[in-house]
């Protein structure tokens, strides 16, 4: 699995829905001026632009694993602190945010508890930790459920994203709280991005990008195009919209 990409590839795969979530989840965090905040996993920069917004670049940091997309973080937010690393192993000081928030990342961690302890550290005392992941428990919508839909259908067996932590009621909840932060509010946030054709909406799959491009990267072509064909039959030519439903939780340090 990779997510070794260029921003603007992600942006077609992912960014039709990280982008607008990122306008909800900010508010969700509580974000105020005069606050530092850092994004763990900013990726090309969609939750970071949003706190630059509203704190200014100087009091925004961000770090992802991926070397495109610091790149393109970088260029899209000039003046912010911006590196390469990881969530487990954050290279910052004890208590430097006020903020720290991680969308659509957790569930991509090497070790998720980690990751959120070592938030947690980065935060100072009474500050806000928060994290975000799209909901996958099998009673919601989301930018992937077609195209796992469209798997299953094509007669392909497979858990597809669904045991990723955090996708399912509860579970970022309890992450903040083995990892000792308080939990203050959980929700459901709910994005909506529209597709004018299919293949608009499927040629992004075959970049290779996360579980999903990485399950059709392994596909010989007959097996692909009954998978292509299946997601065809459930979403249709288009123009059609897809819902993404997001797990949010906030929790104290």
């Amino acid at each position: 699995m990779t997510f070794d990409v260029a921003g603007e590839s992600y942006g077609k795969f992912m960014g039709r829905f990280s982008e607008p979530l990122a306008d909800q989840f900010a508010t969700f965090t509580g974000v105020a001026a005069g606050q530092r905040a850092l994004d763990v996993g900013c990726g090309p920069g969609a939750l970071a632009a949003r706190l630059v917004d509203r704190l200014g670049a100087a009091n925004v940091a961000g770090i992802d694993p991926s070397e495109p997309f610091v790149a393109a973080a970088r260029e899209r937010l000039p003046g912010a602190d911006v590196r390469r690393g990881t969530a487990e192993d954050l290279p910052f000081d004890d208590d430097a945010f006020d903020v720290v928030a991680s969308q659509l990342v957790v569930h991509f961690m090497r070790d998720p508890l980690a990751g959120v302890r070592d938030m947690r550290r980065v935060c100072r005392d009474g500050g806000t930790v928060a994290l975000a992941v799209w909901k996958r428990d099998g009673n919601g919508v989301g930018p992937l459920v077609p195209f796992w839909r469209g798997v299953t259908a094509a007669g392909l067996g497979t858990r597809g994203e669904a045991d990723l932590i955090g996708t399912k009621e509860g579970q970022l909840a309890e992450l903040c709280d083995r990892a000792g932060l308080a939990v203050q509010e959980t929700t459901v946030l709910t994005v909506t991005a529209p597709f004018e054709t299919f293949e608009d909406w499927w040629r992004p799959f075959t970049f290779g990008i996360g579980p999903a491009g990485e399950f059709v990267a392994g596909l010989d072509v007959g097996t692909l195009e009954r998978v292509r064909a299946a997601c065809a039959a459930e979403l249709g030519p288009g123009p059609f919209e897809v819902d993404g439903d997001a797990w949010a939780v906030r929790a104290s340090a």
